[in-house]
C-alpha cells in the first residue's frame, strides 16, 4: 500500500514540475514566454528560376497550408494574418525530377522528386532564435511512372518531412 502511494506520488510530482517549468508542450515545442501567435506568409514559388528546376502551379499555396497546419496541430498558438509573435516566410527554390539509378542499357530505373524551401523564421519574443535556412527532402519513384501519377503522394510525404524539420528547428530546437 505504501509502495503504491509512493509510486503515484512520484508521478504527480513529475507532472507538477513539468507544468510549472514553463511553456512546454507534449509535441516537444519550447515556446518562449509571452508567445501567443504565429504568422505564415505565402511562400513564393520561385523554383522555375533555377536551372534544372521546374515550376509547379499551386505548390506555393499547398506548402503554406501544410506549414500552417503543423503549427496549429502541434502548438497552442493562434494563427494570425499579421503581427504574429512568430513569423514564417520564404520561397520554394527547387522542384526537380532527376534520374537516380540506371538499368543495364543506361535507361533510368528510378527517379527522384526533390523540393527545397528557403525559410526566414523570425521570433519577435526571442530574437536569438530567428534564422534563415534551406530545408529539402525528396521522393523516389519508378522511372516508368509519370510524375503526375505520384505527385499527390510525393508532395504529402515531402511536405510532412520539411514542415516537421521547420517546426523542429524553430520551436523544438532540434
Amino acid at each position: 500500500m505504501i509502495l503504491k502511494f509512493n509510486k503515484n506520488f512520484k508521478y504527480l510530482i513529475i507532472f507538477i514540475l513539468m507544468v510549472r517549468c514553463g511553456n512546454y508542450s507534449f509535441t516537444g515545442a519550447s515556446i518562449p514566454d509571452g508567445t501567443e501567435s504565429f504568422q505564415v506568409n505565402l511562400f513564393d514559388n520561385n523554383a522555375g528560376n533555377n536551372v534544372g528546376s521546374i515550376f509547379e502551379p499551386g505548390l506555393d499555396t499547398d506548402f503554406t497550408v501544410a506549414l500552417q497546419n503543423i503549427l496549429e496541430n502541434q502548438t497552442n498558438l493562434q494563427m494570425v494574418q499579421s503581427n504574429g509573435d512568430l513569423l514564417y516566410e520564404g520561397e520554394i527554390v527547387e522542384y526537380r525530377v532527376s534520374p537516380m539509378t540506371a538499368t543495364a542499357d543506361l535507361n533510368a530505373a528510378q527517379n527522384r522528386l526533390s523540393i527545397s524551401i528557403s525559410v526566414n523564421f523570425k521570433n519577435f519574443k526571442k530574437e536569438d532564435d530567428s534564422f534563415e535556412r534551406r530545408f529539402s527532402f525528396y521522393f523516389d519513384f519508378p522511372a516508368e511512372q509519370q510524375l503526375i501519377s505520384i505527385k499527390s503522394e510525393a508532395h504529402e510525404i515531402i511536405f510532412e518531412r520539411i514542415t516537421q524539420d521547420i517546426f523542429n528547428a524553430s520551436l523544438a530546437k532540434w
